[in-house]
C-alpha cells in the first residue's frame, strides 16, 4: 500500500485546522487522566491517609485492561469508521471517571465499597483511553498528509500535555476548600466538557461513512476487512515491519517510563535538592521535553532537507542521545553536587521528547503500510506494547534502584546502575529501529501474511509456528 492510499477514496487530507480539531480529542482525554491518575493518587494518600500502593495498583488496573487495544483497534477496521470509537471511548472514560470520583469520595466513609467502585471505575478508564486514543491515531494516520505526520503528533501529544496543565491547574484551585463532595462535583463538571469538546472536535471530521466504508480498489477490501479478531491479529504479527516495531516500542518505552518514579529522589538523595528544587527539576525536564517535540514536529516537515524529515532517523537518533543523557546521570551520581544536574536533566528532556514524537510519527506512517484495513490492529498492537511498558516501567524502575542498593549498599551506586541500565535500554532500542524499514512494507508484507516466509528474518519464526 503506498503511503497516501489512504485517501483512494477522495478524501482530503486533514488540514492544520482539522489536526488540531482531534487534537482537542487529546486535550479532554489527557484531562480526565491527569484528574484520576494524579489528583485522586493525592486525595486517597493524603486526604484519607490510605497506602500508596492502593492509586498504584488503580493506575496498573488501566494499564492492564489496555492490552485489548487491538481488539479495539479490529473493532474500528471492521466497522470501516474511527469516529464511533473515538466518541464511545470518550464517552466511557468520562463516565469512569466521574465514578472514580464518586468510589473516592466514599473511601471517608465506606473503604470497602470506595475500592471496589474505584477498581471498576478504573477499569472503564483503562477502555476508554484505549477505544479512543487508538482509533484518534488511527483516524490521523488516514487522513494526515505524510509529510505532516510529524507535526501532526506534535500537536497531538501537546494538546494532550495542555489538558494535564490546564486540569491540574483549574481543578486545584476548584478543589480548595476540599471537601468529598466538591471533588465529585469538579471530576464530573471536568468529564462532561471533556465529552462536549470531543463531540465537537470529530463532528464531521472523517467524512462520508459510505465512503469510509467502501471496499478497498484492490478489490480485496471486503475481504480483508470482516475476518475474526485472531486472524486479523496473526496477520498483522506476520507482517516483519509491524513486529519490529512493537518490539521497538516496548523496550523504548520501557527505558522512557523508568526514570519517571527515580529521578526526584535521585536529585534529592545525591544532590541535596528540597522537594521545591526537584519540582522545578522536573519542570527542567518537560521543558526540554516541549522543545524536543517541536524540533522533530517542524523538521518533519521537511522544510530543511529530506534527511531531516526522516522519522525513522529521529526514532534512531532519539534513542541513542536519550541514551547518553542517562549515561551523564549516571555519572553524575558519583561526581555529586558539582555535576550540571540541570543540563543533564534538559538534554534527557530534548531527547525524550524527540523520540517521543518520532515514535508516534513513525505508528502513524507505518500504520497505513501493509494489508489493508489492519490500520487499527497495528495501531492497537503498538498501543499495548506502549501501555505494557508505562505499566511495569515505573514499577520497574522503582523495583531496581531498590535491589541496586540493597546489594550494592550505597544510593549512588544504585540509581548510578538503574540509568546505565536505563540507558542500554534506549541503546537495544536503536538497534530495533534501525531495524525497521518502512519503505520494504509494500514489497513483501501482503506475501508473508499469505503464507511465504521471510528467510532473513529470524524473528518471523515464532509468528509461522504459531499460525
Amino acid at each position: 500500500m503506498s503511503p497516501t492510499a489512504h485517501l483512494a477514496s477522495g478524501a482530503r487530507p486533514l488540514d492544520l485546522v482539522g489536526i488540531v480539531r482531534l487534537g482537542l480529542v487529546q486535550t479532554a482525554l489527557g484531562a480526565i487522566v491527569v484528574l484520576t491518575t494524579s489528583t485522586l493518587n493525592r486525595v486517597m494518600v493524603v486526604e484519607f491517609a490510605l497506602p500508596a500502593m492502593l492509586p498504584g495498583a488503580l493506575v496498573a488496573i488501566h494499564y492492564a485492561v489496555q492490552v485489548l487495544r487491538p481488539r479495539w483497534g479490529h473493532g474500528s477496521d471492521s466497522g470501516g469508521r474511527a469516529t464511533p470509537w473515538i466518541l464511545g471511548g470518550m464517552a466511557t472514560l468520562a463516565l469512569s471517571g466521574a465514578a472514580a470520583a464518586m468510589g473516592t469520595a466514599l473511601l471517608g466513609t465506606s473503604v470497602v465499597l470506595g475500592v471496589a467502585i474505584a477498581a471498576l471505575a478504573f477499569v472503564g478508564i483503562g477502555i476508554g483511553v484505549g477505544a479512543a486514543g487508538t482509533s484518534l491515531l488511527v483516524l490521523l494516520a488516514k487522513r494526515v498528509d505524510p509529510d505532516r505526520r510529524a507535526a501532526a503528533a506534535t500537536i497531538v501529544w501537546v494538546m494532550m500535555i495542555v489538558g494535564f496543565i490546564v486540569t491540574a491547574g483549574g481543578a486545584g484551585h476548584l478543589l480548595d476548600p476540599f471537601s468529598p463532595a466538591r471533588l465529585v462535583t469538579v471530576a464530573t463538571s471536568v468529564s462532561a466538557i471533556a465529552i462536549v469538546v470531543s463531540v465537537l472536535a470529530v463532528w464531521g471530521v472523517e467524512g462520508d461513512p459510505r465512503a469510509a466504508a467502501a471496499p478497498a480498489a484492490t478489490g480485496r477490501g471486503e475481504d480483508t476487512r470482516k475476518v475474526p479478531f485472531r486472524e486479523a491479529l496473526a496477520q498483522v504479527w506476520a507482517e516483519p515491519e509491524a513486529r519490529r516495531f512493537a518490539i521497538f516500542v516496548l523496550i523504548s518505552m520501557l527505558a522512557y517510563s523508568a526514570q519517571d518514579l527515580i529521578l526526584e529522589p535521585f536529585a534529592g538523595t545525591v544532590f541535596g535538592f528540597t522537594p521545591g528544587d526537584s519540582t522545578k527539576l522536573s519542570g527542567v525536564q518537560h521543558t526540554g521535553v516541549l522543545i524536543g517535540m517541536v524540533t522533530v514536529g517542524i523538521a518533519g516537515t521537511g522544510r530543511f532537507g529530506r534527511a531531516l524529515a526522516s522519522m525513522r532517523g529521529w526514532c534512531i537518533g532519539g534513542c541513542i542521545a536519550s541514551a547518553i543523557a542517562l549515561a551523564s546521570l549516571a555519572l553524575g551520581a558519583f561526581v555529586g553536587p558539582g555535576w550540571p544536574l540541570r543540563a543533564c536533566v534538559f538534554m534527557l528532556g530534548v531527547t525524550n521528547g524527540a523520540y517521543a514524537v518520532a515514535a508516534i510519527g513513525s505508528m502513524m506512517g507505518l500504520a497505513s503500510e501493509g494489508r489493508e484495513h489492519r490500520e487499527g490492529v497495528r495501531m492497537g498492537l503498538w498501543g499495548a506494547a506502549q501501555a505494557i511498558s508505562f505499566g511495569v516501567g515505573g514499577f520497574l524502575g522503582t523495583l531496581a534502584s531498590d535491589v541496586a542498593r540493597a546489594l550494592l549498599g550505597s544510593p549512588v551506586s544504585a540509581y548510578a546502575t538503574v540509568f546505565a541500565l536505563e540507558a542500554v535500554l534506549f541503546l537495544v532500542s536503536a538497534v530495533l529501529a534501525a531495524r525497521v524499514h518502512p519503505g520494504r512494507v509494500s514489497e513483501r508484507t501482503v506475501a508473508l501474511t499469505e503464507g511465504e516466509t521471510d528467510a532473513d528474518d529470524p524473528l518471523y519464526a515464532p509468528a509461522k509456528a504459531g499460525r
